[in-house]
């Protein structure tokens, strides 16, 4: 049986000093340091247009290399923890999301319920013209209302 590969996706990106890549107001050490807006949206962007199961490779060519030697496993140090922190913060607002979602449809149910046996309690109460327009505008409240 042959297995399958996935197949992977390479940008390039070309740029004069690491310092580029990097947010240049951020104190934290150069490991932990946030990507610079424009190059965090360019590589967001590239990558959105493939499915998340395939492997993604980032390439940076630098034309100034620092004199400190090979910065190749600190900027992927750098590039990874970035992208898990963006990772981990996009889970929580999203659980977070989801746990506002889940109160609003326990209020939003909890409202129509009260609406609806109150409207049975005003169609049971009498049967004049008025009566029916309460129940129904109570019916067509919790329903809007949810």
């Amino acid at each position: 049986m042959r297995k399958h590969t996935r197949s992977s996706h390479h940008l390039e990106l070309r740029v004069h000093e690491l310092a580029q890549l990097f947010n240049s107001m951020d104190p934290t050490p150069f490991h932990s340091k946030a990507l610079d807006c424009e190059a965090e949206t360019f590589i967001e962007s590239w990558a959105r247009g493939f499915s998340p199961k395939n492997p993604l490779h980032l390439t940076i060519h630098l034309q100034h290399m620092r004199p400190e030697g090979d910065p190749t496993a600190l900027v992927t140090g750098a590039i990874h923890h970035h992208f898990s922190d963006k990772a981990d913060l996009v889970r929580r607002d999203l659980r977070d999301l989801f746990w506002q979602g889940r109160i609003s449809l326990l209020i939003g149910l909890a409202f129509v319920t009260l609406c609806l046996f109150v409207a049975e309690a005003i169609g049971q109460s009498g049967t004049s013209t008025a009566h029916t327009i309460a129940r129904e505008s109570l019916t067509i409240v919790g329903w809007v209302a949810m």
